[in-house]
């Protein structure tokens, strides 16, 4: 069921739904959260589908705001909201709220959704697109016990994950961090399967994609040792080598779809590692709302301690932030990239827990945390 309101405002638009919720017979409210979504035109229907699909583990109300740009002065004077009310088969399993936001109202969307938010409910707010740079401090950002971002849809996204680093408060997370939820879970499989001292990683994936960074950050966060970031064609993450003492340990994924992981004297084996679509992303950050310490954790590593090679838009970013501000991956000589970094790089490291691939429980057993993976000392995109 839809209800078009032109012109309208918050309480009528609470009318609505209650209205709406009797048209379909379910006048109670089931839902056990709200998910607001920021984003533009072009962009919403991606987004709305991806979360009426994560509506059927998550059930919610669902408030899209769009900011609409006014063509004219005087229309940007003039503040109007229209608001689109879906219930029932067209809302996912709960309700859905589209805002579209005319002039100076739209300076202060988090006026209009204030009085839509469910009550003694948590708050999830997800920015699809052009987050801000500061997400705990927007005025929506304010709102939500949680915060989704996605580098990934940045124009620059290793430079929006300095800006995470620098902006970051707990509650705060990026869907880049959840692609790579299945590789870490796998890898912390695999090194709980030997005894060995780890020396060395490599990791290889798209140059322009910040889910190889966030792993490499991982690994270097949790193993303290050098970590060379590696380019390939992609798509996404590719592969990822840990030189060990008993033999390199190997995950690659060439097709996006299956991968094969090689451990020292023990025949290969084919492990499914599927890319993710977004509503899957959003449903497993929508599974915990608590901080995510590990994701903070790796953050504040910084992208810049990783070695290696700069890619051609790393080297122009860092000559357009002037030779001063020149990050140390963009030091490492090729010469110097695969060689074994001196002490402390070499770190030893017994297998890690069986728990380590878990987190907040069976429901998020694929999210490690720093209690169950602490800093290895003596032996998932």
């Amino acid at each position: 069921m839809k209800i078009d309101l032109t012109d309208t405002t918050a309480s009528k638009i609470n009318k609505a739904l209650v209205k709406g919720r009797r048209a379909i017979g379910t006048p109670a409210v089931g839902m056990v959260l709200t998910l607001v979504i920021v984003t533009d035109e072009e962009n919403a229907y991606d987004a709305l589908r991806a979360a009426n699909d994560a509506s059927r583990e998550h059930p919610s109300r669902t408030l899209v705001v769009i900011k609409r740009v006014s063509r004219s002065p005087r229309d940007r004077t003039k503040s109007r909201l229209d608001a689109e009310v879906r219930v029932g088969a067209d809302a996912g399993t709960g309700e859905t709220v589209i805002l579209r936001l005319y002039g100076e109202v739209s300076d202060h969307a988090q006026s209009v959704v204030l009085p839509l938010l469910l009550p003694d409910a948590p708050v999830v707010v997800w920015w699809s697109v052009d987050a801000p740079r500061d997400p705990a401090g927007d005025p929506l950002g304010a709102l939500g016990q949680r915060r989704v971002t996605d580098s990934y849809a940045a124009e620059k996204p290793v430079h929006e994950l300095r800006s995470r680093a620098e902006s970051y408060e707990p509650g705060d997370t990026d869907l880049a961090w959840a692609r790579i939820t299945p590789w870490r879970s796998m890898l912390a499989a695999a090194l709980d399967q030997i005894d060995c001292e780890v020396v060395s990683v490599e990791v290889a994936g798209e140059e322009a994609n910040p889910s190889v960074e966030l792993l490499a950050m991982w690994l270097a966060d949790r193993l303290h040792v050098h970590v060379r970031r590696a380019v390939s064609a992609g798509p996404g993450l590719t592969q990822v080598r840990l030189e060990t003492t008993g033999g390199p340990i190997t995950l690659h994924r060439s097709d996006g779809a299956m991968a094969t992981l090689a451990l020292p004297g023990q025949p290969d084996r084919a492990v499914a590692l599927k890319r993710r679509e977004t509503s899957e992303l959003l449903a497993e950050e929508l599974r915990r709302l608590d901080p995510d310490d590990t994701y903070a954790s790796a953050l504040r590593f910084g992208v810049d301690r990783l070695g290696g090679i700069p890619s051609a838009s790393q080297r122009a970013e860092a000559s357009a932030r002037g030779p001063e501000s020149l990050p140390v991956r963009q030091k490492v000589p090729d010469s110097e990239a695969t060689a074994e970094p001196a002490a402390p790089a070499r770190t030893s490291a017994p297998a890690l827990p069986s728990g380590a691939a878990g987190s907040a429980g069976d429901s998020d057993a694929g999210r490690p945390t720093p209690a169950q993976m602490p800093p290895v000392k003596k032996a998932d995109s």
